[in-house]
């Protein structure tokens, strides 16, 4: 996907537009974007949002601006995501015991 991506942009000339404060600016909006499809939507409303085609459709377009901003942006930095993620998983693995979690007493 990051290949696909680094080719779309260089083919386009946009490699010195997508730095890295422009990249977490860009993913910053097109996230907000994506809220913005859910917003006054209750908690039914918004679980039920893909059995609407249309609704559906600007969901997945606003999902696919965020992964793409979010992969450009480790590819220009160098990031590893599924490293990270692993990382970060493991980091909230020790953080969040599945025996601590579990209960809806914990005060954290």
């Amino acid at each position: 996907m990051q290949a696909l991506l680094a080719d779309f942009a260089a083919r386009r000339g946009w490699e010195p537009f997508h730095t890295p404060k422009n990249l977490a600016m860009a993913l910053t909006g097109e996230a907000g974007e994506l809220a913005a499809e859910f917003q006054w939507l209750d908690t039914e409303e918004s679980a039920q949002v893909m059995n609407d085609p249309d609704k559906a459709h600007a969901v997945r377009m606003e999902m696919a601006d965020v992964l793409s901003y979010l992969l450009r942006l480790a590819d220009v930095l160098g990031v590893d995501l599924e490293a990270a993620l692993k990382e970060k998983v493991a980091i909230n693995e020790g953080r969040f015991p599945t025996e601590v979690s579990m209960t809806r007493d914990v005060d954290r």
